[in-house]
């Protein structure tokens, strides 16, 4: 009888710890997309907000990207891609890991929905960037095989559909940074391996360049393209 009062009382003391440690925890598992931007979670979780802005725009002097208006896929992907280690990020890293899959796709859903209207081009860019920059981005260079990057990434580098993010308004330290990472091997290549084959194309004269050339655009979606 004895043992048996021990035996429930342990228990219940169990129950009350489980219970206090679940709604110690509550708060972090139920915590909104706009509540992690803008207040983290927990330990492992800094805010977004306390790199890519309040609005997602971006830190330009930091060379933090904009991450409003860009596609929710391709936002999840690069979540994803970072929580995997297939995408090599010291910050992101073990930010995305800590995110479960539902949250990472929350919180690509929330970014995508955030207007990127209201951003500006990337101050501190020259006004006429380099003609290199502008004839890669707008012509590409055929006798390299490196194709237009317009033809995917949409006029002035505005994003189209899915897998093809906005470029134009980006801080170019963060555009140089991604084209090394995919000359590299350090990022995915992307659908057909596309940004690794032309990365490896492109030599140190090309990239400077071309990621001031988006930098300077107006980071506001073309009317008409499929820009989710």
């Amino acid at each position: 009888m004895v043992q048996a009062e021990a035996l429930t009382m342990a228990i219940r003391k169990c129950t009350l710890s489980a219970l206090v440690w679940l709604l110690s925890v509550s708060p972090w598992v139920q915590a909104s997309p706009s509540d992690i931007a803008n207040q983290g979670l927990g330990e492992n979780v800094a805010p977004c907000s306390s790199c890519h802005g309040a609005h997602g725009e971006g830190n330009a002097a930091a060379g933090f990207p904009r991450l409003a208006g860009l596609g929710a896929p391709y936002l999840e992907a690069q979540l994803d891609a970072f929580a995997s280690g297939a995408r090599e990020n010291a910050v992101m890293q073990p930010i995305a890991s800590a995110l479960s899959t539902d949250q990472r796709s929350a919180m690509a859903t929330y970014y995508s929905q955030l207007s990127a209207e209201g951003a500006q081009a990337s101050k501190g860019q020259s006004d006429n960037p380099p003609d290199t920059g502008a004839e890669l981005a707008e012509h590409g260079r055929w006798a390299n095989d490196i194709p237009a990057c317009v033809q995917c990434h949409g006029p002035a580098g505005v994003g189209v559909g899915e897998h093809f993010p906005a470029l134009a308004g980006q801080p170019a330290a963060y555009l140089e940074g991604q084209l090394r990472a995919w000359r590299n091997g350090k990022r995915p290549g992307g659908p057909m391996g596309l940004m690794a084959s032309i990365a490896a194309k492109l030599d140190e004269s090309d990239i400077k360049p071309v990621a001031q050339y988006f930098a300077a655009q107006s980071p506001a979606p073309a009317k008409g393209l499929d820009h989710e």
